[in-house]
């Protein structure tokens, strides 16, 4: 199973969201992220993030999701926070849809202490919902009814 996180930019949220669920998920499952006005870079303190949580950070880059139309996901998650504010868009045909919306740690103003709280909240919120997903029993899940509990994981 294939899962795409695609955020704006493709450059924090998504990327934070592809690390996290590649390093907690079971084999047979794998993510990948792009987003839909792709940045071309990676936020630095993204990666200082992931790396200071021992999650791997090699290969993670910053695309356009016609990256994978070879390769369609089965899954697309979008992770942005202001769905009206931001372009955000669902598409790949068949694939499952659903939003886990984060605020965008990467727009957090203040001390440094502020801003390290930010990336340690959406990382934290991230785990959980990582954790959420790959704990449900999919192979027993109609389309549906994984489609609900994406929903629903999106609210934890």
């Amino acid at each position: 199973m294939k899962v795409l996180f695609m955020c704006t930019h493709n450059s924090c949220r998504s990327i934070l969201s592809e690390a996290v669920f590649n390093h907690l998920a079971p084999e047979g499952m794998e993510a990948v992220s792009s987003g839909s006005f792709p940045s071309g870079r990676v936020n630095t303190r993204a990666i200082q993030t992931l790396k200071a949580a021992g999650i791997p950070t090699e290969g993670l880059s910053s695309k356009a999701s016609d990256a994978f139309e070879g390769s369609p996901p089965d899954i697309v998650i979008t992770v942005c926070d202001r769905a009206a504010g931001e372009a955000c868009p669902i598409f790949f045909g068949p694939a499952l849809k659903a939003h886990w919306g984060l605020a965008d740690p990467s727009e957090a103003t203040g001390s440094e202490a502020h801003i390290e709280a930010a990336f340690q909240q959406t990382l934290s919120k991230i785990q959980e919902r990582v954790n959420a997903f790959i704990s449900l029993p999919i192979a027993t899940l109609s389309k549906e009814d994984l489609k609900t509990e994406l929903a629903r994981i999106g609210t934890l």
